[in-house]
């Protein structure tokens, strides 16, 4: 639950982040277009992720492929999706990242085993990956600015997470949890790393004028969150959660 729910979340909140840059640097100037292209992007970058999760598991099942050239079959199609939703953002809206999110899901569903496998493969790999992902955003953090929007950045994070730990609780109300294990989930989303290493340098990129800023306070949610929601999910993890006995 936690795992699917956190990774539909960072795409759509990746979305809405993209069009909202896309309005600050005038790429569309009406913003009722924009607001329409959140919809519709969602629904096309499903769509086609659907689409091409079908056509590679058919691929997988005929010409029973080893896990590496999946894997590699999979970042291929992946970094076409991205770069389809590049050539047509002028044209129409779609989310490449739900799309290929899509993929994966419905190679989970329709073939398990071999989603495993490309998952394994795909973990080697994000090794090396997320270590350059940190260096090239620590390295254009600016320190200065770092420091002076420290305390506001930290009020601000502060609040944001408050807000998003009240709908979290309330999105896992009326389920079959108990109230540690709704409070595992809250936790469970204290913690902010990967999208906002992602995404942190984009507006600095973009020209926005306070971008600077805005990456300072994305790397400082990263200081702030991870450890402290690391901790938090170990501590809480073993004393409010039971073990789910697997039937062989």
């Amino acid at each position: 639950l936690i795992l699917g729910a956190s990774s539909v979340d960072d795409v759509f909140v990746i979305v809405i982040f993209s069009i909202l840059i896309g309005m600050y640097t005038g790429l569309n100037n009406s913003i009722m277009m924009k607001l329409a292209e959140i919809p519709a992007s969602i629904i096309l970058g499903i769509g086609v992720g659907a689409l091409t999760g079908y056509i590679l598991y058919h691929l997988f099942e005929r010409f029973k492929l080893r896990a590496t050239k999946m894997t590699i079959v999979v970042v291929a199609v992946s970094i076409i999706l991205t770069w389809l939703e590049e050539e047509l953002k002028t044209k129409i809206a779609m989310s490449a990242l739900l799309g290929v999110m899509t993929v994966g899901f419905i190679i989970l569903e329709k073939t398990e085993i071999r989603a495993h496998k490309i998952s394994q493969k795909l973990s080697k790999v994000w090794i090396f990956a997320e270590i350059l992902l940190f260096v090239l955003v620590g390295a254009q953090v600016n320190i200065k600015v770092a420091w002076g929007a420290g305390l506001a950045g930290a009020a601000l994070i502060f609040v944001a997470l408050i807000g998003r730990s009240i709908g979290t609780y309330f999105c896992v109300m009326g389920t079959e949890l108990n109230f540690k294990e709704r409070l595992f989930c809250v936790i469970s989303y204290i913690p902010k790393a990967t999208v906002q290493a992602a995404i942190g340098a984009v507006p600095l990129e973009a020209g926005v004028r306070t971008g600077d800023i805005i990456l300072a306070i994305a790397v400082l949610s990263i200081l702030l969150t991870a450890p402290i929601g690391a901790i938090g999910i170990t501590v809480t993890g073993e004393k409010w959660l039971e073990k789910q006995k697997v039937r062989h």
